[in-house]
């Protein structure tokens, strides 16, 4: 089983997610907490084989947000894999939660099956998950940039052609395995 943590300032999202999770038989919810200060506070009492391997985090929180309980909790756990659960599909939020290292960004709108896929993907090939909307706001901004770099002759994100048509089967919705099968390659 895979040992989550799950953190969300609403009470109700914390149990229905749990619930959902661990009722798969696949997942199993060793903490939640309702937000980024609670997080690092309880994570703190585990001991390094107890942690959670991966933590769905949502962003807009109260006393500390999602972004900046991840970019805090990176330093000190490399080791987990943050996966933003957020009803945010802005691009700021995005490059925000990326940038402070988070493993994938997936909206609430998910199903339970969707949620658990990516997480195991995540922990078999780490993997980075993005929602298909979220996937294509990605590209998009990629394609802006890109371009955008083209003309002053140097970019910024260096994506070989392989890169984008990886990019582009998460847009299309298509999971690790069936972009991997698609492009005959293998999934890690």
């Amino acid at each position: 089983m895979i040992k989550v943590a799950i953190v969300d300032d609403k009470y109700i999202n914390r149990v229905d997610r749990k619930l959902e999770l661990e009722h798969s038989k696949k997942v199993n919810v060793v903490f939640t907490a309702q937000n980024g200060v609670e997080f690092l506070d309880t994570i703190k009492t585990f001991r390094a084989n107890e942690l959670p391997e991966i933590v769905l985090m949502d962003i807009d929180m109260p006393e500390k947000n999602g972004i900046e309980t991840v970019r805090e909790a990176k330093t000190i756990y490399p080791q987990i894999e943050f996966l933003m659960l957020t009803v945010f599909d802005e691009y700021d939020k995005i490059f925000e939660a990326i940038k402070a290292g988070a493993s994938g960004y997936l909206l609430k709108d998910e199903n339970t099956d969707t949620i658990i896929n990516y997480i195991e993907q995540v922990k078999q090939f780490q993997t980075v998950p993005m929602s298909p909307s979220v996937a294509r706001k990605a590209l998009k901004l990629l394609s802006a940039e890109y371009n955008k770099d083209k003309k002053q002759e140097s970019s910024n994100f260096n994506l070989t052609p392989r890169e984008i048509e990886v990019l582009k089967g998460l847009v299309t919705g298509f999971d690790y395995k069936e972009i991997a099968n698609s492009l005959l390659i293998s999934p890690n």
